[in-house]
Formats: structure tokens, sequence, C-alpha cells
């Protein structure tokens, strides 16, 4: 298994609470990347919580299933990890000549691993110098426990596939959603159907990376119980009308007030955090992605809030699609940053 590093001829799967979503690209970062299979398969999100064999059988098939629907040939696979599963931080450690690094740095992990390693399945990658101290080198650690890992890869593994790599969803996504040749630290924040996976990048690199709970459930929930409607129905509101106070009188916004606040600080403050550590650091603009990137006035509202400009994030920007690919992704195409991410990981 291989947590972090590059892989040969592969495809990526992100299995989401209510859908999953398969890739395969050709090309490379340098050269650009073109789209050559991919599925989008809606499931029920009981198969994903169920961890009984038999519903690992079942979400086995559904992958397999998937897979044949997109005419894939290859059996690698590339897999996202949900951050709630991962541990992953950057740390500062001295700088040594690469091969001596990468020698004594395996002999340190158990240090930045909140596990024993015997119970972990760990990697790290060397990201370069530190920002703050040319004495110093930063490398991002990750870490899954080994149980997870392990029973996800014979589950994935029973349907004749082979896993050569699997990835923290952050890392994969961030990669998708970074904004080319930008020079201020920019922050990626996906807000997902159940937590929110913020990533801070500076000079090419993950600098912060967080998890946060709570996620469009809990603003689902909110204007169920404000508007007395079904969670169907709150859903429709909230992405048809979204934060626009002159629709239904406003009732949608105010049911969601206090939540939104509370998300705006949880990015302000990662705003601080990283530019607290790293003083000639600026973030000079936030990234939307997930259900951030479809509810009507929520990039307004957060650059409103946090005073830094705010996007909606594409995460086929580096991606050649034809028009009959784009008109039949239309409706799902921001939901694939994590499968974009994980099929764009480097060969280097």
């Amino acid at each position: 298994m291989n947590l972090l590093h590059g892989v040969g001829d592969f495809f990526s799967l992100d299995i989401g609470t209510n859908s999953m979503r398969i890739v395969q690209l050709s090309g490379s970062s340098q050269h650009g990347w073109t789209l050559q299979k991919y599925a989008y398969v809606p499931i029920d999100q009981k198969l994903t919580q169920d961890s009984s064999d038999l519903g690992k059988k079942r979400l086995g098939e559904a992958i397999l299933g998937a897979t044949n629907q997109a005419g894939i040939k290859t059996k690698n696979i590339a897999i996202g990890l949900p951050a709630t599963k991962t541990f992953t931080s950057v740390v500062e450690t001295e700088t040594l000549p690469e091969k001596e690094l990468r020698k004594s740095f395996k002999y340190e992990l158990d240090k930045y691993v909140p596990m024993a390693l015997n119970d972990a399945k760990a990697d790290y990658l060397i990201l370069g110098p530190s920002p703050n101290d040319p004495a110093k080198t930063e490398v991002l650690v990750s870490s899954v426990a080994k149980d997870y890992a392990e029973s996800t890869m014979e589950m994935i593994e029973k349907t004749g596939l082979n896993i050569i790599a699997m990835e923290p969803e952050p890392l994969a996504m961030a990669r998708a959603l970074a904004v080319p040749g930008a020079i201020d630290a920019t922050m990626i924040v996906d807000f997902g159907e159940k937590s929110t996976d913020i990533v801070v990048n500076f000079k090419g690199q993950p600098r912060l990376v967080r998890s946060v709970p709570g996620g469009f459930i809990v603003l689902v929930r909110a204007v169920a119980t404000g508007l007395n409607v079904r969670e169907d129905q709150s859903r429709q509101f909230i992405l048809k009308f979204g934060l626009d106070q002159n629709q239904v009188e406003g009732q949608v916004f105010k049911a969601l007030s206090s939540h939104l606040d509370n998300f705006a600080s949880e990015l302000a403050k990662s705003v601080r955090f990283f530019q607290t550590k790293y003083l000639g650091g600026k973030v000079g603009g936030i990234v939307l992605s997930g259900f951030a990137s479809m509810i009507p006035l929520f990039s307004e509202y957060i650059e409103a809030k946090t005073n830094v400009p705010t996007m909606k994030g594409n995460p086929w920007q580096l991606v050649r699609t034809t028009p009959e690919q784009q008109k039949a992704l239309m409706n799902v195409a921001s939901e694939f940053a994590v499968a974009i991410g994980l099929s764009e990981r480097s060969n280097d």
C-alpha cells in the first residue's frame, strides 16, 4: 500500500456518503490531463455505513458495477480515505541530505503518529525547506488505523481489483483545486455531507490540513426544523434559494445564520493559524468545493465574513474533456474533486 507517493497505470475511486465517483485520466501534470473514463453512481448511504460482511460484499459489488459501467480495463486502483479515518500533519525536522533524511525519518515516524505504529499504516512526504526556517525541512505525515485500511483493502480486492495507493481525501481534493501559479497561500474548503475538509496550500504544498465536524446535513436539518418541512424539501430550498434573503422572506437564511457564522468562524480561525505559523505567508484566496460551491451566494457570504477573496473551485481546471462528457457531467461535475485529485497523482 502506498499512502502518498506516485503510482503507475490506474483509475481512482471516491466513495462519498450518497454516491461514488470513478475517474481515469491520461497525461501528466507537466503536459495536462485528458479524461478517459468516468462514472458517477448514486448509492444508499446505509450501504457505505454497513460494516457487516454482507454490507461489504454489496459495496464491493457496487464498486465493480461502477467500474464496468465506466468501461475501465485496468485492475489497479487508487482510493480516497475519509479525513475522519486518517491523521495528517505537517511537521518540521532537521535539514539533512535527502537520502539521510529519508533514512532517519523512518525512525521518527512514531513521534508524529497518534497511535502505536504496529496499529497503523503510515507514510510521509518530504515537502522541502520550511518557509519559516531554512535550517528545517517540512514533512507531511499521514496515517490510518491498520484495521480500517486492511478491511478496506480486503473489501476492494475481493472484487478482483488491486489497490496500489490510498490517500487522504483532503490531499487529493486540494491537488485538483489548487490555484495554478498562486503566489499567496490558498485555503481550499470542501463542504461535504457530514464534515468539512480544509487544506491550506502554500508554495505548491499543503501546509495545513484540518477536518471539522458538521457538513451540509447540519444545514438541511436546521432549515427543516426552522421552516417545518421535510429534509428532502429543505435540501431543495437550500440548493435553490441559498443565502438570498430576498427569497421566501429570508427564512432559509435566518434558519441557517447561526450555523453559517460558526462555519465562517472555523475558516477565519484556520486563516489566523496559518498566518501566525508562517509569518511571511498570507492567505490570498479561498476556494470552495462540494456543497459550498453549489449553494447560491455562499462564496459571497464567506468572502464578507473572512475578508478573503472567495471563489467556487473547478476540479476539472486541468482536465481536457469532450463536449459530450461535459454535458453528461454538468449536474455533478463539482463532486469530482477527490476522484480527479487521486487521478492526478504524479508518477515522478
